[in-house]
């Protein structure tokens, strides 16, 4: 083993220089590694790799701007330690307006650098890549492969550097420019920036604030994010096409339930009796009860078909079914009427000449009909009503009803998700046109 070399887990210690500008002492933490660093106090910047520390640019800052982590600070991300050895602001101008955005050089003597990328509380670490992405096509616009990701691009713009401090791996300065396009696949992103000498790219992976600031320890508190940004996971990634898929296998329950006990329905019919209504002799006591018939079974339903020979007339049966053991009474009255005719819009009809009506849960036993018709005492002739009930007739309604209701989670679930992209969108080159609403599973 050799004496020299670092141990792993250490970091070594930065080394103290003074500024050749104003004096004040600059500590390289990348020594060695760093192309530039910019003095904190006089702004000047610096060429890290000269001796002498050779000054190749200086400029006063129009405003300063405390980074979120202070440079220095160490924190261990991604099962390894690092350390803020730079910050810069960045932007770009879309239509007038500056959006900036932050980034940290972060600094391992074992693993070189990294970055932290920050927007509106978005963070993202930042890994420089070695491997090109190879060129395709994402919902028709243009995108990329790399592994077995594909992504779809985002923004191209021309970013500047507005503020810049501490160590770089690059000769940075304010003022700075390059061609910046991104291309997502939350939640991760790649980047390319193109200068008139080279194009460098980066892969970003989205990262939750909280989990910045426990790792650096930072004494402020952790401001929420702020709208949506391009590679932020969306909370219902993999849920729409999951609720859908949940919503077929509930019909098919359902729908095999229905065939079951549409097959295991009895339909027994239990009574049928055609009766003759005189509305010429309808003074008086209408009312009328049928003999006595059987129910069988336990609690089962009942159906009650009426049909009737009205025409352009109608007729109102107010019946109940009456237990003879129990007197238990189950009231319920239906209209038909049918009306036929035809004017300047040719023949119509309204109405019909038949009705039914479903009596759920009825128990087994030993029933009549008490049954009271109205009708227009005015109409000629009388009136053929054809009464009949049937025991355990199968019943959809419900199993539909169900279907429909079942369709309330994943409808919401892609609305939301829609929601959800159309504001990640909404700051792209594409604002306004489509987009994936679950493509992130």
């Amino acid at each position: 083993m050799n004496p020299a070399a670092p141990r792993k887990g250490f970091v070594p210690k930065a080394k103290a220089l003074n500024c050749p500008n104003c004096g004040s002492q600059i500590e390289l933490r990348a020594l060695g590694a760093a192309a530039g660093v910019i003095c904190s106090y006089c702004s000047s910047t610096i060429d890290a790799t000269n001796p002498q520390l050779k000054i190749i640019g200086q400029w006063q800052a129009a405003m300063t701007i405390e980074p979120a982590i202070p440079l220095g600070s160490r924190g261990k991300l991604k099962g390894v330690l690092w350390e803020a050895i730079g910050f810069q602001q960045r932007g770009i101008n879309v239509d007038g307006t500056n959006y900036f955005w932050r980034e940290y050089v972060l600094w391992n003597p074992y693993q070189g650098f990294r970055y932290l990328s920050e927007y509106n509380n978005h963070w993202n670490f930042v890994t420089p890549m070695q491997t090109l992405p190879a060129p395709t096509t994402v919902m028709g616009t243009p995108g990329l492969v790399l592994g077995p990701d594909r992504y779809r691009h985002f923004q191209t713009a021309r970013a500047y550097t507005w503020f810049v401090i501490g160590e770089f791996p690059w000769m940075v300065q304010v003022g700075e420019t390059v061609d910046a396009a991104d291309y997502v696949a939350p939640p991760k992103m790649l980047s390319s920036e193109m200068t008139e000498n080279e194009v460098t790219w980066s892969q970003s992976e989205y990262m939750a604030g909280t989990e910045i600031w426990q790792a650096f320890q930072v004494k402020t508190p952790c401001p929420p994010p702020i709208g949506v940004f391009a590679n932020q996971p969306s909370p219902f990634a993999g849920k729409v096409a999951s609720s859908w898929k949940l919503y077929g296998l509930m019909c098919m329950v359902l729908f095999a339930m229905m065939v079951f006990f549409a097959i295991t329905a009895r339909g027994q019919k239990a009574f049928d009796k055609t009766v003759i209504i005189n509305p010429a002799s309808m003074a008086g006591e209408k009312s009328f009860v049928t003999e006595v018939f059987t129910l069988d079974g336990n609690n089962d339903n009942l159906e009650v078909n009426i049909d009737a020979d009205v025409a352009n007339k109608w007729i109102y049966l107010s019946m109940a079914l009456i237990n003879e053991e129990t007197g238990q009474a189950f009231d319920f009255g239906r209209e038909v009427s049918f009306y036929f005719g035809s004017d300047s819009d040719g023949s119509w009809t309204e109405g019909s000449r038949s009705d039914d009506v479903l009596l759920p849960n009825i128990p087994g036993g030993r029933y009549y009909l008490r049954v009271e018709p109205d009708t227009d005492p005015t109409l000629a002739g009388p009136i053929s009503a054809r009464i009949q009930l049937v025991r355990g007739v199968p019943y959809y309604f419900r199993y539909f009803l169900g279907m429909f209701l079942l369709l309330i989670p994943p409808i919401w679930t892609s609305i939301r998700s829609a929601a959800f992209e159309a504001k990640r969108w909404s700051e792209s080159d594409y604002a306004g046109g489509s987009s994936s609403s679950d493509g992130e599973d």
